[in-house]
């Protein structure tokens, strides 16, 4: 694997485009120590304060993903977030898409842009947000929170990332080679909220439901309390979380 590291950037995403294809399609890694214009997912904003968090996009080039299971990439990269952050304290659990969550924080954020060509996937950018040390957050995002106040100590940011790109290649070797219904039990054993009845809201206000599915598409499948089946893409419904 490749590894492009920065200090300064308006994002790792925005970098990423700029790279050319790559002879072999090898995995590469962009980390940046802060980012001016850091994205999540549609308008909004990735606050972290420079050189104390983790901040990183993967270029990726799948073999033979079809386009209508691309989520299977969110899989990978959420499984293996948590899989490392759990190996620090118990409780991490992947809140859907891709964020990761402790209880109701928000610990990880996650932006992945996809470049189709044909039914196939052809690049996948992974940009990735992860509170490691930062204790003060100063913008309005309601549930932030990071792995030092989690665990009440400040981590090295290189091993918890080399951790991670360990865990990663494992599942991406998986994804390549084996049936993808072993990563999506996985990523189902590990989702928050799973199986039990929470506030949710849609266009058409509020409701209380459980997670029944989540599709290989991506597609969110909720059970409402009279048993009727709702199915959303992202940001077509909101998960409730008070504060």
């Amino acid at each position: 694997m490749k590894r492009i590291s920065l200090d300064v950037i308006n994002s790792t995403n925005e970098y990423a485009k700029t790279l050319s294809d790559r002879e072999g399609k090898e995995l590469t890694l962009v980390t940046a120590e802060y980012q001016e214009a850091g994205r999540g997912a549609g308008t909004n904003l990735w606050e972290s304060e420079h050189g104390k968090n983790l901040l990183f996009s993967i270029i990726a080039f799948p073999l033979h993903l079809p386009a209508n299971q691309v989520f299977t990439l969110s899989e990978v990269t959420a499984l293996s977030i948590c899989d490392v952050l759990n190996s620090y304290t118990k409780g991490f659990q992947i809140k859907w898409p891709n964020d990761i969550y402790f209880g109701d924080k928000k610990v990880v954020g996650m932006l992945i842009e996809n470049d189709l060509q044909g039914k196939f996937v052809r690049r996948s950018i992974i940009g990735v947000g992860i509170n490691i040390n930062q204790t003060v957050f100063c913008s309005d995002a309601p549930n932030p929170a990071s792995l030092a106040q989690i665990i009440g100590r400040e981590e090295e940011r290189s091993q918890v990332l080399d951790k991670i790109m360990q865990q990663f290649t494992h599942y991406y070797g998986i994804m390549n080679n084996e049936p993808l219904l072993e990563l999506h039990d996985l990523y189902m054993q590990h989702l928050y909220r799973k199986d039990t009845f929470h506030t949710y809201a849609d266009e058409n206000g509020t409701f209380q439901a459980r997670i029944s599915d989540v599709e290989p598409s991506g597609h969110l499948v909720l059970e409402c309390e009279n048993q009727e089946l709702r199915r959303y893409a992202f940001k077509e419904v909101s998960f409730i979380i008070e504060h």
